[in-house]
């Protein structure tokens, strides 16, 4: 009764608005708020969507998710700059202030973004890689590679778990 209910409100006669809605909980979950995408997904499995298009439209929407985090994290460092220069602060850093983040990206480089679908730390990750001014081409690479390749695990995992089951 359950399944029939989401394959009705989601599964593919429902037409574009259940990949739209996809889209939106996907962008959101790689915001800082607290929405987990992989529910989405597997419903979307259950209501019998392909998996390819499950596992496009919400690695598009996570990495555009990813991208506001990346700006915000850019602009708030130049902020940063400019408020720390008016006050006085000389040579502070936003860095500075965030040592364990930017180790991490210096030591290991734009690979470690590979890891932005990560809970806790990959929403900050993809902000303090902004900040610290990794370049857009190899950020939306190495997040788009971390989160098509969660995805993929996901619709997996269900597809072993519960064959069948879409």
């Amino acid at each position: 009764m359950f399944v029939d209910g989401i394959r009705d409100l989601l599964g593919p006669t429902s037409g574009w608005l259940a990949l739209f809605g996809l889209f939106v909980i996907a962008f959101l979950a790689a915001t800082l708020l607290p929405i987990s995408s992989e529910a989405a997904v597997i419903a979307m499995i259950g209501a019998g969507h392909t998996s390819v298009m499950i596992v496009t439209v919400a690695t598009v929407g996570n990495v555009l998710g990813s991208c506001v985090n990346y700006v915000g994290g850019r602009w708030g460092a130049q902020w940063w700059r400019r408020r720390r220069g008016e006050a006085g602060g000389g040579g502070t850093n936003w860095a500075d202030q965030h040592p364990g983040a930017v180790s991490l990206l210096q030591r290991w480089g734009p690979l470690t973004l590979t890891l932005s679908w990560v809970p806790v730390i990959g929403d900050p990750l993809a902000v303090v890689a902004g900040a610290i001014g990794i370049g857009w081409v190899p950020f939306v690479g190495f997040v788009t590679l971390g989160k098509l390749l969660r995805y993929v695990v996901v619709v997996g995992a269900i597809d072993y778990v519960w064959p069948g089951w879409a």
